[in-house]
């Protein structure tokens, strides 16, 4: 698993890549009540707004992380957008994409990294 600074978590499955926020996101944001996920066949490009998400604290944007496609999106989101707080690396994933490069990978956090940043 890989991370951003702006609290992403990535995976890869296969020669996809699974997106959500992290634990530690999902928590500073409170309860969700409101996920709005892209369209399936988007073309995104890294820091591209993919998701909007309310919480019952603010209303925050989710980037791409990469460059790439949209290929699946979680649809259980849109009626229980809890699912985020409940299991935010489980089955609160956001999206999954096909890279433009798969070696960005490389460049972003890993755990250690990322836990050292939310210190």
């Amino acid at each position: 698993m890989k991370f951003t600074e702006e609290h992403e978590w990535l995976e890869a499955e296969g020669d996809l890549v699974i997106v959500g926020i992290t634990a530690y996101a999902a928590e500073q944001l409170g309860d969700l009540v409101f996920v709005e996920l892209p369209d399936v066949g988007t073309e995104v490009a890294k820091d591209d707004e993919v998701v909007v998400i309310e919480s019952v604290k603010a209303a925050s944007d989710i980037l791409a992380p990469l460059d790439g496609e949209i290929v699946e999106v979680n649809e259980a989101l849109t009626d229980e957008p809890t699912k985020v707080n409940e299991d935010a690396t489980g089955d609160g994933w956001m999206f999954k994409m096909k890279l433009t490069n798969p070696s960005d990978m490389d460049n972003l956090l890993d755990e250690d990294a990322y836990k050292a940043l939310i210190a």
